[in-house]
């Protein structure tokens, strides 16, 4: 998967991705507004405004960490916001079909994830690699506490927007389950995505996995010998490595 830097520019594919996606959000919204949907409109503003993240950092001047990620991750997340709003929330409240909750959130929970592993990546840089099992436990904390935020926002709409995101607008069994449901089937998602990510990363499954394998322990090797030279010279190891 490519990676962005500073100076290279979006390619024109994804971006076409990304505004036919706020397109469809915008539309989406207003229909509701006029039909009487207040809270659709409303949530098609945020969902819009979360659609534009990889712009909004670059406000920073390009130096942001985000001109490093996958740009097809911001692609995907565009998808799943259009897909979660326009078809997830206009089944949900219009028609009595209440599974559709099932998808999204694992996938939620998965995608969460899997951008968790580039997270650490850049965090790590190329010189002090991670090893697979703490890269792992990092990723799925992290999904896991961006879904914890998720049901926090449902319940901030809730409260102040009259939304029924969490099955009532007051405190109740029904509310406490479908908030439990959810994290446990985002976490499902991104105990999957750990996994997979985690095999794909020490060459165990995937494309060329005897080369990724060789790569990565000749890595963790090159890693191990740096440090034990730092030792052996006296030196602090966590301000080299």
């Amino acid at each position: 998967m490519k990676k962005l830097n500073a100076i290279e520019p979006l390619p024109k594919a994804e971006e076409r991705i990304w505004w036919v996606c706020r397109v469809l959000l915008f539309v989406w919204g207003a229909w509701g507004l006029l039909t009487g949907y207040t809270s659709e409109f409303i949530q098609a503003c945020f969902a819009i405004a979360f659609t534009h993240l990889w712009d909004l950092f670059q406000l920073l001047g390009g130096k942001s960490f985000i001109t490093r990620f996958p740009f097809r991750l911001q692609t995907v997340l565009n998808c799943f916001i259009c897909f979660a709003c326009v078809v997830g929330t206009t089944l949900n409240a219009r028609t009595t079909f209440s599974y559709i909750d099932i998808p999204e959130h694992i996938f939620a929970g998965y995608l969460a994830c899997c951008g968790a592993f580039f997270l650490g990546d850049l965090l790590q840089g190329k010189k002090r690699p991670l090893k697979i099992s703490v890269h792992a436990v990092f990723s799925l904390c992290f999904a896991v506490t961006v879904l914890v935020g998720w049901e926090f926002y449902e319940f901030t709409m809730d409260r102040l927007y009259g939304f029924v995101m969490q099955h009532g607008q007051e405190p109740n069994a029904l509310g406490l389950t479908d908030t439990m449901v959810d994290l446990i089937l985002g976490s499902a998602g991104a105990i999957a995505a750990m996994l997979i990510e985690a095999f794909k990363r020490s060459g165990r499954i995937g494309k060329d996995k005897a080369a990724v394998r060789a790569r990565y322990v000749a890595q963790r090797e090159a890693f191990k010998k740096e440090k034990d030279r730092l030792l052996l010279e006296g030196k602090d190891v966590t301000e080299n490595l």
